[in-house]
């Protein structure tokens, strides 16, 4: 068998992340072959994550990548289990070369993200990052979902609050345009308003129309309960129905830095000053955990289910 040094374990230690001890006895299980123990511990980790496979990932970061010339973009939740770990460099690092890979292979959706070779490093896919990343980190990670927009316009991306709100907008523009400081600017003042101001649609066309009748039906109820007459009730949900697209709709809203102008008008002051043709054709908005349940923590049956192990 060949001798496991200290420098041995340092090396692996250093390459992998993992645990001093699991890094001593991945070199002994492999006789001392460096190669052999990375893929030991890397089986390791993929057990390490079975287990942890029942636990609840709530905390993690949004990020995001936009290539140099502004036309391709991508924002990912990746999901760990405290806001400890997310504030990891190891783990916003691992957020920000997934972000990069979504931005560059364009994957159809997480399942076939997972499977594809990392961008970076062929001989690895999205999924073997996952494990070593969960070796290294100790928790359960999870990439949750991802959205990704390529045009001959303008892509801008915004993250907020250290990566609890990501936001990513796309303008489109020609290509002359693209490249306009003004034009560049309204994509990035989109994205911070979008983060802020948290609309649904672009334009009240685009408003889901379900929510819409349920949204009628509310200011409806709300009129008659105020003791208003039938007869006007309709102009009544009407006129507040204008005052709901306001607040939905992005060209709609008051600019977040400007209240006295709405998005739209924001919009056309950019156009004409830089003779561009602009138009807002999509944005998306992930917040780091919504619609997640967070674990509750209970002392007693965490200790109790550790003396079981």
């Amino acid at each position: 068998m060949a001798a496991i040094t200290s420098a041995m374990v340092k090396e692996l230690r250093e390459r992998t992340s993992a645990g001093m001890m699991d890094c001593k006895k991945a070199l002994v299980e492999s006789d001392g072959d460096m190669e052999k123990a990375i893929e030991w511990l890397r089986e390791k980790g993929l057990s390490q994550a079975a287990k942890k496979a029942s636990r609840i990932a709530a905390e993690g970061v949004v990020s995001q990548y936009t290539n140099e010339d502004g036309t391709i973009g991508a924002i990912v939740e990746v999901n760990c289990e405290t806001d400890f770990v997310a504030k990891t460099d190891n783990f916003v690092n691992f957020a920000n070369n997934v972000a990069k890979h979504v931005a560059l292979a364009n994957p159809a959706d997480v399942d076939a993200l997972l499977a594809q070779p990392f961008v970076d490093d062929a001989a690895k896919t999205i999924s073997d990052l996952i494990s070593d990343a969960t070796v290294a980190i100790g928790e359960k990670i999870s990439v949750r979902r991802f959205a990704r927009y390529e045009t001959t316009g303008v892509v801008s991306t915004y993250i907020h609050l250290g990566g609890k709100v990501g936001v990513m907008v796309e303008v489109a523009a020609d290509a002359a345009s693209r490249g306009n400081e003004a034009v560049k600017n309204f994509a990035h003042d989109l994205a911070l308003q979008i983060a802020a101001a948290k609309p649904e649609a672009v334009r009240r066309e685009e408003v889901d129309t379900a929510k819409l009748e349920k949204e009628k039906e509310i200011l409806r109820a709300q009129a008659l309960n105020e003791g208003k007459p039938e007869k006007i009730v309709d102009r009544m949900v009407e006129g507040r129905i204008e005052k709901y697209y306001k607040e939905v709709c992005l060209l709609e809203q008051p600019f977040v830095k400007d209240g006295d102008k709405n998005i739209k008008g924001l919009m056309s002051e950019i156009a004409k000053a830089s003779g561009a043709e602009l138009d807002v054709v999509r944005f998306a908005r992930f917040e780091r955990g919504e619609g997640i349940e967070k674990r509750k923590d209970d002392l007693a049956a965490e200790i109790a289910a550790m003396q079981k192990q």
